[in-house]
């Protein structure tokens, strides 16, 4: 079914598309315009409104992502056939298949994790007192985050202290709270770059965000788009990876990071630096040491000890600690005490960065040996990363070669689930680092991916 619908934007405040999107969000509810129904071409719809093209193209992306509509290739945008139930519809954590060479996600080496985790939570247990049967509170976690502010010593962070961190549920959960702490209005812009860990979309559309990827090079976020956005969105946060770029592993030269700063200036616009893949070593000035008064600086002890402790933190801008504590409080009062006291005890005691040593040494082993069985490739890399980037050779498509290397017992992660809707994909693949398989049967897998890699199909399928 087709229609003529032409709604008014006169009595809806903010931008056009955000407003047209908000017209086809209430036509669809009222039930004027049922499921299947197939909306105005976007040319049509624009000459009537008196608007761009752009803009109404705009407005059905939001919808299709909001599960509002759909696009059909060929035949136009579609009212959808049910309505969209609220919250998130995919998982953000892959489940490890334990029965294959699973390369999608880097997984943590056993390196005594357990055993250490076991006689820390010993020495805990000996502190337990009455303060256990309440509420807990930021208060009672000063010194926790004045471990982790040593934790983070050797890094170039800028001006900070226990004030200025939060501690939080991991780096996802950071990523929540940064956004939650500045984002105001409504569909408020976030801008990220065009192949991002997908974390960061999934926590804009919890907070009714629209994130829109930047271009990137080699080097990270390209400074001309970085500004042309600004220009054209009124961002109100950027999501920026300097060190280890996820998945591409780019690292940004501390000139494009000085050039972005004074972008950011002139426009105001929040930074939120993701640094969860934290690399110790030859590191440059962080983004946050160059705009201290605008830039959340996230980690956590995921990549670097075990994702199971769930321990982030946000470094929070210069005068801004308070606010995003309080941002934390609003959530979930402060983090668990038993969580504090064994991240407490583990760090404070060197536990934790002699558990970090010797996983850099184990996933870097493992590195070197994905390094040499495909290095004669287009692979992109990082010392110290758990995870590699590989732009396919002529002949394969990233999902072909995906469903070719599933049926030889290998996992991989292509482009496209790292692109935002209608971002580009390249036709390229991550592979991760399995720190939690034998070795030689890690080995066997790269054998077997460097073969397929060697001999692409005669023919792709259509």
């Amino acid at each position: 079914m087709d229609t003529i619908w032409t709604p008014d934007l006169s009595t809806l405040a903010g931008p056009k598309y955000v407003a047209l999107n908000r017209a086809l969000r209430d036509a669809v509810r009222a039930g004027d315009l049922p499921p299947g129904t197939r909306l105005p071409t976007v040319r049509d719809l624009a000459w009537r409104l008196g608007v761009t093209p752009g803009t109404v193209a705009r407005a059905y992306q939001l919808a299709t992502q909001e599960g509002l509509a759909e696009a059909v290739v060929g035949r136009g945008t579609f009212v959808a056939e049910s309505t969209p139930r609220p919250g998130p519809r995919v998982p953000l954590h892959l489940e490890q298949d334990t029965r294959m060479v699973d390369l999608r996600t880097p997984q943590m080496p056993d390196v005594g994790q357990a055993a250490a985790f076991s006689q820390a939570l010993l020495g805990v247990a000996a502190g337990v007192g009455a303060g256990w049967l309440n509420y807990p509170a930021q208060r009672e976690e000063l010194r926790l985050r004045e471990v982790v502010c040593d934790w983070l010593s050797d890094l170039v962070l800028g001006p900070y202290g226990p004030e200025e961190l939060v501690l939080t549920s991991g780096g996802q959960h950071g990523i929540s709270v940064v956004m939650q702490c500045v984002l105001r209005g409504d569909r408020p812009v976030v801008l990220a770059e065009d192949l991002a860990y997908p974390g960061i979309r999934h926590a804009g559309r919890l907070l009714r965000a629209e994130v829109v990827g930047v271009e990137t090079d080699s080097g990270g976020m390209k400074v001309e788009a970085f500004e042309t956005a600004c220009r054209r969105l009124m961002p109100q946060l950027v999501v920026l990876t300097t060190e280890a770029q996820n998945p591409t592993t780019a690292r940004m030269s501390l000139e494009r990071r000085a050039a972005l700063a004074e972008i950011a200036r002139a426009h105001d616009v929040w930074v939120l630096e993701d640094d969860c893949y934290t690399l110790f070593e030859n590191r440059l000035p962080a983004f946050r040491a160059l705009a201290p008064e605008r830039t959340f600086y996230i980690g956590s002890l995921s990549k670097t000890v075990s994702p199971a402790l769930r321990l982030g933190w946000v470094l929070a801008p210069s005068g801004m600690g308070d606010a995003a504590r309080l941002t934390v409080q609003h959530g979930q009062f402060a983090l668990s005490r038993p969580l504090t006291a064994l991240c407490e005890h583990l760090l404070a005691s060197g536990t934790a960065r002699s558990l970090r040593d010797a996983v850099q040494v184990e996933l870097g082993q493992r590195l070197e040996t994905m390094v040499n069985r495909l290095g004669s490739f287009d692979l992109a890399w990082q010392p110290g990363l758990p995870f590699a980037w590989l732009n396919l050779p002529i002949g394969w498509r990233a999902s072909t070669l995906a469903r070719a290397a599933e049926a030889e017992g290998i996992l991989l992660r292509t482009a496209d689930e790292f692109a935002l809707v209608h971002g580009r994909a390249p036709n390229a693949v991550r592979m991760a680092v399995p720190g939690n398989i034998p070795r030689a049967r890690f080995e066997a897998g790269l054998v077997t991916l460097a073969r397929l890699l060697s001999n692409p199909p005669a023919e792709l399928p259509v």
